[in-house]
């Protein structure tokens, strides 16, 4: 079952009052200027994260109600989103409307399901309780229920851009973190530990490596031991390809080859651990071009197991997808709203005969400019 389509209305950028309809298919490529809303989507998905954790109060206190809400509490009292799930046999649907409330709070004031199978004309529909505002579909033991929190619970949004020195993925981690790539690819070193050494997933490890090694050929390979002195704490610590036995620690990798890194392992990892749904804020940042080639190759090999999401205004990075798979994210000045709009490949047939993507993006046929 995929997400196919979602609809939010009041949320960030997008307005209160028509709100947007935004299509999903197996990749989803948002492209648009500087502050048109392709960030506000992936904040949207990172609510949901925090949704599905029962941390929806922590994620509101963070961001502050006034920044969720379109314009502020004052023109916009309730965040309204609308999920839809399709596969072959049925048609799930997940509600949430989320209200303003004093003192400064949102709270959650209807959450529904409605599902249908597509032999049966009639969908069927029922309403959550939630408890303490938090959402009440993790505890909710109906099985509609059950399938839309497992596949809510996989949404997972990734942002590589911190590669300070303070950023966790230079820094030691403990081993056992290693369930999953956090969105910081924090515990990056640990994961890669678990896929080296599990005999199921050590020939994901070697095609990780075989992908990093086509951007950046001086890496011989990680070492990635427990640090000495205690077993419990790893580092990304790496070699490189002239044979010496020096060793280099995760400082000595550029910024760039370091975001390559986290994005090669969170791509081509097991189909197994792959999220059900991927979003990547930026995945170009710091990229060489020849990087982004081998990124777009990499987001279409997860895309055999998992839908991606990818905000980005790099024009390299646009010529790898199909124009069905880009949906133009735009600024409307006169409602002062973020505007999604998928592309019509069929209107743009004889354009693309004769140019590629990034130049009508640059010539402003697509639209999506600033």
């Amino acid at each position: 079952m995929k997400l196919q389509n979602i609809y939010i209305k009041g949320f960030k950028s997008i307005d209160n009052d028509t709100g947007q309809h935004i299509p999903l298919g197996d990749i989803t490529v948002l492209l648009g200027a500087n502050g048109s809303g392709k960030s506000n989507l992936v904040s949207f998905f990172n609510m949901l994260n925090f949704m599905t954790t029962g941390a929806l109060k922590q994620y509101i206190g963070k961001q502050g109600v006034n920044r969720l809400l379109f314009y502020g509490s004052k023109q916009t009292e309730t965040i309204f989103f609308e999920l839809k799930f399709e596969d072959d046999r049925a048609l799930d649907t997940y509600s949430v409307k989320l209200s303003h409330g004093l003192p400064d709070k949102l709270f959650i004031s209807g959450e529904k399901i409605t599902f249908q199978n597509k032999d049966n004309t009639t969908p069927q529909e029922y309403f959550l309780e939630s408890t303490n505002n938090e959402s009440g579909l993790k505890g909710d033991t109906r099985k509609t229920s059950r399938v839309l929190y497992s596949l809510l619970s996989r949404i997972r949004a990734y942002q590589f851009h911190d590669t300070s020195d303070t950023a966790k993925i230079k820094d030691r981690g403990y081993v056992d973190d290693a369930g999953f790539l956090r969105h910081d690819a924090g515990n990056l070193a640990a994961f890669l530990k678990m896929l080296k050494g599990d005999d199921e997933f050590t020939k994901y490890y070697a095609r990780i490596i075989r992908h990093i090694q086509r951007v950046m050929p001086q890496l011989g390979g990680f070492d990635i031991a427990p640090i000495p002195g205690t077993k419990d704490y790893v580092r990304l610590n790496w070699r490189d390809s002239s044979g010496s036995d020096y060793l280099l620690d995760p400082h000595q990798i550029s910024d760039g080859s370091l975001r390559f890194m986290a994005l090669a392992t969170l791509l081509l990892q097991p189909p197994d651990l792959l999220p059900k749904f991927i979003v990547l804020d930026e995945p170009e940042l710091g990229l060489h071009p020849a990087a982004i080639a081998e990124l777009s190759g990499m987001v279409k090999i997860a895309a055999q197991n998992a839908q991606v999401l990818l905000a980005t205004q790099s024009t390299r990075l646009i010529d790898e997808f199909l124009p069905e798979e880009l949906v133009i994210v735009e600024r409307d000045k006169e409602r002062r709203c973020s505007v999604f709009k998928k592309l019509d490949a069929e209107q743009l047939s004889d354009r693309l005969a004769r140019y590629s993507l990034s130049e009508l993006w640059e010539k402003n046929v697509l639209g999506g400019q600033p």
